[in-house]
């Protein structure tokens, strides 16, 4: 995992949409809200142009997130979180999303607030875990 300009990129093992599929299935497992799947590949293809796989996912917890709209309104620029997935021209994929603490910084959040958003790793780590999940 590497951090630049507050974003984080992880490597996945998985295609592009399996591994938003296994993003999806942890977030519903812990009863985090899905708003969106948006698959910008294909909405490259609908005027003609071309883009290797790449699909960002817009999620959240509508309670975790208010207080930090609460505490500062801007944040939700950045809320609900997102993550991209996306293939690289090399053929790998990757997972990437702003660092938490870099909206800590940018939104001076309290230690206590970015706890609301720095759950994203951890369900990351999850979903790319080469254990299967049932």
């Amino acid at each position: 995992m590497n951090a630049n300009n507050g974003i984080i990129s992880q490597l996945s093992q998985y295609s592009v949409p399996v591994t938003i599929d296994r993003l999806e299935a942890v977030l519903e497992v812990k009863g985090i809200t899905i708003f969106a799947r948006i698959d910008q590949q294909a909405e490259a293809e609908k005027v003609g142009l071309s883009l290797c796989p790449t699909q960002l996912l817009l999620f959240g917890n509508p309670k975790a997130g208010t207080s930090l709209m609460v505490a500062e309104a801007t944040i939700a620029l950045d809320l609900p979180l997102k993550l991209l997935a996306w293939e690289a021209t090399d053929g790998k994929v990757w997972v990437s999303y702003n660092n938490p603490n870099y909206l800590k910084q940018r939104f001076s959040l309290s230690d206590e607030l970015v706890k609301n958003i720095a759950i994203i790793a951890p369900l990351i780590n999850q979903a790319l875990s080469s254990a299967d999940r049932k």
